[in-house]
């Protein structure tokens, strides 16, 4: 069975409207939600950082 790829976009989006559907009494902006979910979904994987590796040698 193949497993289908989410970019973060879609995994947020999708946390988002679940905290949505879930609150009782929906209030703040959509935005409020948006960076609710974007929190959640980088604390659960948190984004692969590029750039130097601490024990590179310098030049």
């Amino acid at each position: 069975m193949e497993q289908e790829y989410m970019s973060r976009e879609e995994q947020i989006r999708t946390r988002a409207y679940y905290l949505w559907e879930q609150a009782s009494d929906p209030k703040g902006t959509p935005d409020e939600y948006w960076e609710q979910a974007r929190d959640e979904i980088e604390k659960e994987a948190p984004p692969i950082e590029s750039g130097p590796v601490a024990d590179a040698p310098k030049k």
